[in-house]
């Protein structure tokens, strides 16, 4: 097959992924999940969400983080190639990042998080504007979002937002024009939900560098791949 064939190919693949039923162990995690979330009180829910809508945002809308969109994809293999370089790069960041921050104890580990958050979103940037789509435009930066969504969900919550992804040329024209509307509860909880299994072990003497130096590169590679195919479904399925 030619390149282009087999990245269509490994997209059909990947949203037939995406839009999979959960299975049983899938509902009984989320369940067990939920429970926990109804014991912890209100306002500790109320506190978190602000705070990663303000970390969001605040990469979101940082100038330095928007960089200028490259031109429009003609010889994918070659952008594809130079793209899979720059998620590399960003894997060994958070690698390294991640065993420096498990290797210093509880405080530490637990910086990890926001420093770990900066490094997939400023990716996101990156990925985006080199498959040519204007991160200034702020419904573009929705759908980056929705990719970070669709990385770190549950499977259930994952299948509502690949509905939502799919053809976005013309779903985006009815997004309202700020982020009001967004739900970062939905955001911060899943994101959250996903990541504390993973990053658990971080906090444990001894391991916690090697944890978090295998975990944060996973999560980067995981998100680079799913930020190629959102993209791919863009280019290859206006």
């Amino acid at each position: 097959m030619s390149y282009n064939q087999q990245a269509y190919a490994e997209l059909q693949e990947w949203k037939h992924r995406m839009s999979r039923k959960p299975n049983l162990a899938g509902y009984l995690s989320k369940a067990a999940q939920n429970r926990i979330n109804r014991i912890i009180p209100e306002k500790v829910h109320v506190a978190i969400t602000a705070t990663i809508k303000k970390m969001v945002q605040g990469v979101l809308y940082g100038a330095k983080y928007i960089s200028k969109p490259h031109p429009p994809v003609t010889d994918l293999m070659a952008r594809e190639t130079e793209i899979m370089q720059r998620i590399k790069t960003y894997q060994h960041t958070a690698a390294a990042e991640g065993g420096i921050t498990g290797a210093g104890g509880f405080l530490m580990a637990m910086a990890d998080f926001p420093i770990l958050l900066g490094i997939k979103l400023k990716m996101l940037f990156d990925v985006g504007s080199m498959y040519g789509f204007d991160l200034t435009d702020y419904k573009e930066r929705v759908f980056l979002l929705h990719i970070f969504e669709l990385a770190f969900s549950s499977r259930q919550h994952r299948r509502q937002v690949f509905e939502k992804m799919q053809h976005w040329e013309a779903k985006k024209a009815a997004l309202p024009d700020d982020s009001s509307q967004f739900d970062w509860r939905a955001f911060q909880q899943e994101y959250r939900d996903y990541i504390d299994l993973a990053k658990l072990a971080q906090l444990i003497p001894g391991i916690g560098a090697a944890v978090g130096l295998v975990v944060n590169y996973r999560l980067i590679k995981q998100l680079g791949e799913t930020a190629m195919n959102a993209y791919r479904m863009r280019i290859m399925e206006p």
